[in-house]
């Protein structure tokens, strides 16, 4: 019986991230680290003498010369586009850490280079490192809502404070929280999960009004406050909180349908069942002052407990192997991208925009604002801190 030769992986930036992948792909069945890659002389040749692999400091390079199956990409954003699309032209398979990209420019660039190389590779892979659709409780919500358990919906509103960053952080990298090196703030490094998570469970608003503030309490030239209004076609409307300056942060996500209102807050996942549709209460109910009789119920659910990247690498690994579609799609990077693009959009405008956005707009907007920066950080230090503390 032939043995199957392991999947030959490599991870392109080791930094925060990439530094956990290293770790994770070697204990992975069917795969192998063959190669990393980072611009960091110094740290790619610690992590290819600890690891026992070679180090490049080049991606082109490291393609060229080393035989690949597919890649890792946890760079900082701007360099997930040129290199996801120079691995789409060799037929090398793609896993992206989010967000897919700084703006939908740049991601619908990357998605039209996969449909392209599909033509040639038909079987190639591109994910991107959505983990938390793994976890147990939003994949109840999800099924609670497609189940149609709530009704129609009315109203979705997330204040997900919780994501409290000291300035130390932010001067652990001199490309961290300018326009010119990450292209964002807290919705395009810390939000990019909760975002795809919107979109996943109620899809893309028609028009968004969006509130934004920069560098409101910390020193830095990007957001670090959001306020956000969604309006849905079906008359849904949303809200979307979030801030890395607050504490104690909240981490509340309201759900509120004509069943009923589904609450998520301190892992506990309450459903308050109307026993009728509020809807048709409403308009049929002959009292003034009535209220909707309902019972409040504790939903369970089952959670694996962990951050959730290596699965998300096994089923990348399993879908090179099976030619199954992966579980958390790149090209669904784009929604959740969105989302945050037309905030943002909005807060510059100082208007309401509508979906999809005006991509050449927006990305000309922070191309203006990479070039004209004069930003300069006090300092920068390196990182130490365990980032799976900020998992969540």
């Amino acid at each position: 019986m032939t043995e199957i030769a392991p999947l030959r992986l490599a991870v392109i930036g080791i930094g925060n991230m990439g530094s956990s992948h290293v770790r994770d792909v070697p204990t992975l069945p069917g795969a192998q680290l063959a190669a990393i890659c980072d611009i960091d002389r110094a740290k790619a040749d610690a992590w290819s003498q600890e690891l026992h692999v070679p180090a490049y400091l080049d991606y082109r390079e490291m393609l060229d010369q080393a035989a690949l199956d597919g890649v890792i990409i946890s760079t900082p954003h701007y360099d997930h586009t040129p290199i996801a699309i120079e691995c789409f032209q060799r037929g090398i398979h793609v896993l992206v850490e989010k967000p897919i990209a700084v703006t939908t420019r740049d991601a619908r660039k990357m998605i039209a280079a996969y449909e392209a190389a599909r033509q040639k590779y038909p079987h190639l892979v591109f994910e991107i490192m959505f983990m938390q659709r793994t976890y147990g409780f939003w994949q109840k919500i999800k099924s609670m809502i497609d189940n149609g358990d709530l009704g129609k919906l009315t109203r979705a509103t997330w204040i997900i404070t919780d994501w409290f960053r000291t300035q130390a952080y932010y001067n652990t990298g001199g490309w961290r929280a300018t326009w010119k090196g990450e292209g964002g703030g807290v919705l395009l490094n810390q939000c990019p999960h909760n975002l795809d998570l919107y979109q996943w469970f109620f899809g893309l608003p028609q028009r968004v009004n969006g509130f934004a503030h920069i560098g409101k309490y910390h020193n830095i030239e990007v957001e670090d406050e959001v306020t956000a209004y969604f309006e849905y076609a079906n008359g849904m409307v949303g809200h979307f909180i979030t801030t890395t300056g607050e504490a104690p942060g909240t981490n509340r996500l309201e759900i509120v349908g004509e069943m009923g209102k589904l609450v998520f807050e301190n892992g506990t996942l309450t459903f308050t069942r109307n026993e009728e549709s509020m809807l048709h209460f409403l308009q049929t109910d002959p009292r003034s002052f009535a209220s909707v009789p309902n019972e409040v119920i504790e939903i369970s659910y089952t959670h694996h407990g962990q951050p959730g990247h290596r699965f998300v690498i096994e089923d990348f690994i399993e879908s090179i192997r099976t030619g199954k579609a992966p579980a958390n799609p790149g090209v669904e990077g784009l929604n959740g991208l969105m989302l945050g693009n037309s905030i943002m959009l909005s807060s510059f405008l100082h208007q309401t925009v509508e979906l999809p956005i005006n991509d050449d707009l927006y990305a000309d907007k922070i191309a203006e604002l990479a070039k004209t920066s004069r930003f300069q950080k006090a300092e920068t230090t390196a990182a130490s801190d365990d980032f799976s503390k900020s998992f969540h």
